[in-house]
This record gives structure tokens, sequence and C-alpha cells, in this order.
């Protein structure tokens, strides 16, 4: 951040107490912490936990996990049921928070869940924002997700941890 959110002024780097160089608006007379945007990731199991539904997106043929934003004023429990809900039409009966990681290319903290939905049936699919959805099981969705990815990476730590 190079610029204060507030009034546009050049930021500075300052000392702060116990905290180090921190970015400073000499017109604001505030510190200016990193702004970043927060989002979820899920890996979606249907019920009896044999399988893991990966999605393709934007006219890709890479496998992914379920993901969205958190909007304004929403925790992200909230997120993760509304957003598999909106892409997939499925509904969460339960979730377990699993970690996060910083995704640098947007600017995102992305927090990563595992959940489990009442069914297996994408009749419901949001296909405006879905292209393709196709459950898998354990192993297959290890061989089929998107190499070098963040969700792979949130994948792969979710079942070497086992379930």
């Amino acid at each position: 951040m190079n610029y204060c959110y507030e009034c546009g002024t050049k930021l500075m780097q300052k000392e702060l107490q116990n905290e180090g160089m921190i970015p400073y608006c000499p017109s604001c007379c505030r510190y200016r912490f990193p702004i970043f945007s927060t989002a979820v990731s899920m890996i979606v199991r249907n019920p009896d936990h044999t399988k893991i539904l990966l999605i393709q997106q934007y006219g890709t043929k890479n496998n992914i996990l379920v993901a969205g934003y958190i909007n304004k004023g929403e925790n992200a429990e909230a997120a993760v049921i509304r957003e598999v809900r909106e892409e997939t039409g499925l509904k969460v009966k339960s979730l377990h928070f699993n970690k996060t990681e910083y995704f640098q290319r947007t600017n995102t903290l992305m927090l990563n869940y595992s959940c489990t939905v009442e069914n297996e049936s994408l009749e419901h699919l949001n296909t405006v924002e879905v292209d393709k959805a196709q459950w898998f099981t354990n192993e297959q969705a290890r061989q089929n997700i998107m190499p070098n990815s963040l969700a792979e990476r949130f994948l792969l730590n979710y079942l070497n941890q086992g379930d």
C-alpha cells in the first residue's frame, strides 16, 4: 500500500512501538495497516464422506475447490454455507475449519474449510458460476485437482490429516 485509503496522500514508513515500521499517513496522522480481501475455500464432502466435489469455472478445464469471497458483515462460516449453496445448490449440514493461507496473486487471505452436504445431487448447479462439477473419491480428487494450486495445497493438507 503506497497511498492512504482515506485521503490519497503518499504514505511514509514510521516506527510504531512493538510493531516495527508501519505505513503512516502524515495528513491523517494515522497508521495504515495492510488491507486485503478474505475468502473461503471448501472441500465439499458427500454425506458418507466417500467423495469430494471438484468444480471447473471460467472456461478452464482445471478442477478446483468451491470458493468465494466473504461479504461485508458476514462471518466465514456463513460464507461457506452461502457459497456452497450459490455455486452448487447443495445444502451444508456440517463444517470444519482446516487452515489458512495468503494468496498473493489476488491479495486474499483464504480460509479453508471442509464441509459435508446433505446429498450428492447436482441438479441445481449454478451454471452461470460453475462450468462443471463432479464427485471424486479421495484418491481421484488427489489426482484430478489443479496441480501446483492453492486448491491442491488445501486438499492435500486435508487428505494427509485424515478425516
